[in-house]
């Protein structure tokens, strides 16, 4: 089913986008939360009339993504874990984990902003890259230490 969103969905696209998605998933969550409109030629000319107030909202959400990849760019965090004689972790640093290490330093992020394409496994020093916005992916280093 073709819809039109009426607000920025990270998995679907930015506002106005007509997108195409699963029939059941237009019929029971974007339609009813009011978070799209279905693809009508009606709709489409009313999104038109829109589009000067999401333009401006995308401004405001790529600045406002833009001034948070500022304060992230070379933020560095230590997380400390157990290892063994070869350092291999017992276990694996994590998203979740990361996301815990930035909090600690009064940086509020989401677990599903961090990219982190496998968990760490091993000690080391890491970059990993944080999605703000599409196309604002600042890098911060991740220190994974033994206990």
């Amino acid at each position: 089913m073709k819809v039109i969103l009426r607000e920025t969905i990270e998995a679907l696209g930015i506002i106005g986008s007509e997108v195409t998605v699963a029939n059941g998933y237009a019929r029971n969550y974007l339609l009813p939360q009011n978070k799209a409109v279905p693809a009508t030629p009606q709709n489409r000319k009313l999104m038109e009339l829109e589009k000067a107030k999401f333009e401006l909202q995308i401004a405001k959400e790529r600045e406002f993504a833009e001034e948070m990849a500022k304060r992230l760019e070379g933020v560095s965090c230590k997380i400390f874990a157990k290892v063994s004689e070869e350092d291999r972790l017992y276990g694996s640093v994590s998203a979740r984990d990361i996301v815990d290490a930035l909090a600690g330093r009064n940086i509020e992020i989401e677990k599903r902003m961090i990219l982190l394409s496998e968990p760490i496994k091993t000690t080391g020093t890491y970059k990993v890259p944080i999605r703000v916005y599409a196309g604002v992916e600042p890098e911060i280093t991740v220190e994974v230490l033994p206990q």
